[in-house]
């Protein structure tokens, strides 16, 4: 059974199993493989897409969770050409190490300014408490989080 719905502003129409997590359909079916597979539990967030707009963990989603949504990954949420604030910020940050957990953090970070435009420490701890880096980034990704909140304000 096919099911469509939009990735990165492109409706797709897929026909793989219905019970496939979205990570893969995204990874083997759509060749999108920017979102990362981490542990498959949502408990790493190495997988985080936007799902209508809310940052989900996409080893938990199925395909069949997503008929007639939008999704944007990685790839979508800017371009060479046009980085999205959060990605500027995070290589004007140097915020990677082995990068490996940067796509599931940027989105998550995106989803986050999405909703609070100026976050507080504490409120970036708590959104980006889910995502982990086995490097230690933290205080760079947060750091990035505030600069991507001054591009986004323009200040």
């Amino acid at each position: 059974m096919a099911v469509s719905f939009t990735v990165n502003g492109e409706m797709r129409q897929v026909d793989l199993p219905p019970e496939m997590p979205l990570l893969w359909v995204l990874r083997e079916g759509l060749n999108l493989t920017g979102t990362k597979f981490g542990c498959g539990i949502a408990s790493c967030g190495a997988c985080t897409v936007h799902l209508d707009g809310q940052a989900v963990r996409s080893c938990q989603v199925t395909l069949a969770d997503v008929a007639g949504s939008q999704v944007v990954t990685i790839e979508g949420l800017g371009n060479p050409a046009a980085l999205h604030a959060v990605q500027a910020a995070w290589i004007a940050g140097q915020v990677a190490q082995c990068g490996y957990c940067q796509s599931g953090q940027i989105m998550q970070a995106a989803a986050l300014l999405a909703k609070n435009p100026a976050p507080s420490d504490d409120e970036i701890d708590a959104a980006m408490e889910g995502n982990l880096c086995r490097c230690g980034t933290y205080p760079r990704i947060r750091a990035a989080v505030h600069d991507a909140a001054k591009r986004l304000s323009g200040v």
